[in-house]
Protein backbone atom coordinates (compact mmCIF):
# COMPACT_ATOMS: atom_id res chain seq x y z
CA UNK A 1 0.00 0.00 0.00
CA UNK A 2 1.41 3.39 -0.90
CA UNK A 3 1.94 6.18 1.62
CA UNK A 4 -0.45 8.36 -0.43
CA UNK A 5 -3.27 5.83 -0.26
CA UNK A 6 -2.70 5.43 3.46
CA UNK A 7 -2.78 9.18 4.05
CA UNK A 8 -6.05 10.18 2.48
CA UNK A 9 -6.44 8.26 -0.74
CA UNK A 10 -9.32 5.86 -1.18
CA UNK A 11 -8.09 3.54 1.56
CA UNK A 12 -7.21 6.26 4.07
CA UNK A 13 -10.42 8.24 3.67
CA UNK A 14 -12.45 5.19 4.63
CA UNK A 15 -10.40 4.65 7.78
CA UNK A 16 -10.38 8.30 8.85
CA UNK A 17 -14.10 8.88 9.21
CA UNK A 18 -15.69 12.08 7.92
CA UNK A 19 -16.76 15.61 8.86
CA UNK A 20 -20.42 16.55 9.06
CA UNK A 21 -21.63 19.97 10.24
CA UNK A 22 -18.41 20.68 12.15
CA UNK A 23 -18.37 17.28 13.86
CA UNK A 24 -15.92 14.52 13.02
CA UNK A 25 -17.55 11.07 12.88
CA UNK A 26 -15.46 7.92 13.11
CA UNK A 27 -17.12 4.50 12.66
CA UNK A 28 -15.69 1.76 14.87
CA UNK A 29 -16.60 -1.91 15.13
CA UNK A 30 -16.36 -3.55 18.55
CA UNK A 31 -14.19 -6.67 18.57
CA UNK A 32 -13.81 -9.43 21.14
CA UNK A 33 -10.60 -7.80 22.41
CA UNK A 34 -12.62 -4.66 23.30
CA UNK A 35 -14.96 -6.50 25.67
CA UNK A 36 -14.84 -7.61 29.29
CA UNK A 37 -15.72 -10.89 30.96
CA UNK A 38 -19.44 -10.04 30.85
CA UNK A 39 -19.45 -9.36 27.11
CA UNK A 40 -19.79 -5.57 27.34
CA UNK A 41 -17.23 -3.07 26.11
CA UNK A 42 -14.45 -2.85 28.68
CA UNK A 43 -14.37 0.67 30.13
CA UNK A 44 -10.78 1.36 28.99
CA UNK A 45 -11.70 0.45 25.41
CA UNK A 46 -13.93 3.52 25.29
CA UNK A 47 -10.86 5.64 26.10
CA UNK A 48 -9.02 4.09 23.12
CA UNK A 49 -12.02 4.78 20.86
CA UNK A 50 -12.05 8.42 22.00
CA UNK A 51 -8.31 8.74 21.31
CA UNK A 52 -8.84 7.45 17.78
CA UNK A 53 -11.62 10.01 17.31
CA UNK A 54 -9.35 12.88 18.37
CA UNK A 55 -6.50 11.64 16.15
CA UNK A 56 -8.78 11.31 13.13
CA UNK A 57 -10.28 14.77 13.76
CA UNK A 58 -6.76 16.19 13.34
CA UNK A 59 -6.17 14.04 10.27
CA UNK A 60 -9.46 15.29 8.76
CA UNK A 61 -8.08 18.85 8.82
CA UNK A 62 -4.82 17.62 7.21
CA UNK A 63 -2.83 17.48 10.44
CA UNK A 64 -0.96 14.35 11.44
CA UNK A 65 0.27 14.08 15.02
CA UNK A 66 3.47 12.51 13.69
CA UNK A 67 4.03 15.52 11.40
CA UNK A 68 3.31 17.98 14.24
CA UNK A 69 5.93 16.27 16.35
CA UNK A 70 8.48 16.14 13.51
CA UNK A 71 7.88 19.55 11.90
CA UNK A 72 7.19 21.64 15.01
CA UNK A 73 10.20 20.60 17.06
CA UNK A 74 8.51 17.97 19.17
CA UNK A 75 5.01 19.40 19.59
CA UNK A 76 2.62 16.85 21.08
CA UNK A 77 -0.82 16.89 22.64
CA UNK A 78 -1.25 15.39 26.08
CA UNK A 79 -4.50 14.70 27.87
CA UNK A 80 -4.80 16.96 30.88
CA UNK A 81 -8.31 16.08 31.98
CA UNK A 82 -10.94 13.63 30.82
CA UNK A 83 -14.50 13.49 32.13
CA UNK A 84 -16.51 10.46 31.02
CA UNK A 85 -20.16 9.63 31.53
CA UNK A 86 -20.94 5.99 30.75
CA UNK A 87 -24.65 5.89 29.88
CA UNK A 88 -25.31 2.53 28.20
CA UNK A 89 -23.20 -0.55 27.46
CA UNK A 90 -21.93 -1.50 24.05
CA UNK A 91 -21.29 -5.09 22.97
CA UNK A 92 -19.13 -7.17 20.65
CA UNK A 93 -19.92 -6.65 16.95
CA UNK A 94 -21.67 -3.31 17.56
CA UNK A 95 -20.88 -0.62 15.03
CA UNK A 96 -20.32 2.59 16.94
CA UNK A 97 -19.69 6.16 15.90
CA UNK A 98 -17.25 8.37 17.77
CA UNK A 99 -18.28 12.01 17.38
CA UNK A 100 -15.64 14.66 18.12
CA UNK A 101 -15.88 18.43 17.96
CA UNK A 102 -13.78 21.28 19.30
CA UNK A 103 -15.63 22.90 22.19
CA UNK A 104 -13.21 25.52 23.51
CA UNK A 105 -9.80 26.74 22.37
CA UNK A 106 -7.44 28.48 24.78
CA UNK A 107 -3.79 29.47 24.48
CA UNK A 108 -2.10 26.10 25.01
CA UNK A 109 -5.14 23.89 25.49
CA UNK A 110 -8.39 22.90 23.88
CA UNK A 111 -11.46 21.09 25.11
CA UNK A 112 -13.02 18.53 22.82
CA UNK A 113 -16.58 17.28 23.25
CA UNK A 114 -16.92 13.63 22.32
CA UNK A 115 -19.75 11.12 22.15
CA UNK A 116 -19.94 7.46 21.36
CA UNK A 117 -23.19 6.38 19.73
CA UNK A 118 -24.73 3.16 18.48
CA UNK A 119 -27.17 4.44 15.88
CA UNK A 120 -29.33 7.00 17.70
CA UNK A 121 -28.41 5.62 21.14
CA UNK A 122 -25.96 7.68 23.16
CA UNK A 123 -23.59 5.31 25.01
CA UNK A 124 -20.99 7.72 26.39
CA UNK A 125 -20.18 11.42 26.59
CA UNK A 126 -16.77 12.90 27.28
CA UNK A 127 -15.11 16.27 27.67
CA UNK A 128 -11.39 15.98 27.05
CA UNK A 129 -8.90 18.76 27.71
CA UNK A 130 -5.64 18.40 25.79
CA UNK A 131 -2.59 20.62 26.10
CA UNK A 132 0.03 21.41 23.46
CA UNK A 133 3.47 20.58 24.86
CA UNK A 134 7.08 20.85 23.66
CA UNK A 135 9.97 19.54 25.73
CA UNK A 136 7.68 19.10 28.74
CA UNK A 137 6.33 22.69 28.69
CA UNK A 138 2.96 24.01 27.58
CA UNK A 139 3.09 26.01 24.33
CA UNK A 140 0.51 27.94 22.35
CA UNK A 141 -1.47 25.85 19.86
CA UNK A 142 -0.23 26.77 16.36
CA UNK A 143 -2.43 29.29 14.56
CA UNK A 144 -2.77 27.06 11.46
CA UNK A 145 -4.26 24.32 13.63
CA UNK A 146 -6.61 26.75 15.42
CA UNK A 147 -7.85 27.98 12.06
CA UNK A 148 -8.26 24.47 10.63
CA UNK A 149 -10.22 23.25 13.67
CA UNK A 150 -12.46 26.32 13.72
CA UNK A 151 -13.46 25.66 10.10
CA UNK A 152 -12.19 29.09 8.95
CA UNK A 153 -9.97 27.94 6.08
Amino acid sequence: MSETADRGGMIGSHLCGFMQDGVHILPIRVYYEDTDFGGGIYHASYVRFLERGRTELLRSVSVSQRDLHRDMEGLTFVVRRMTLDYLKPGHMDDVLHVLTRPKEMRGASMTLAQEIRRGDELLLTADVVVAAVKAGRAVRIPEELRTALSGER
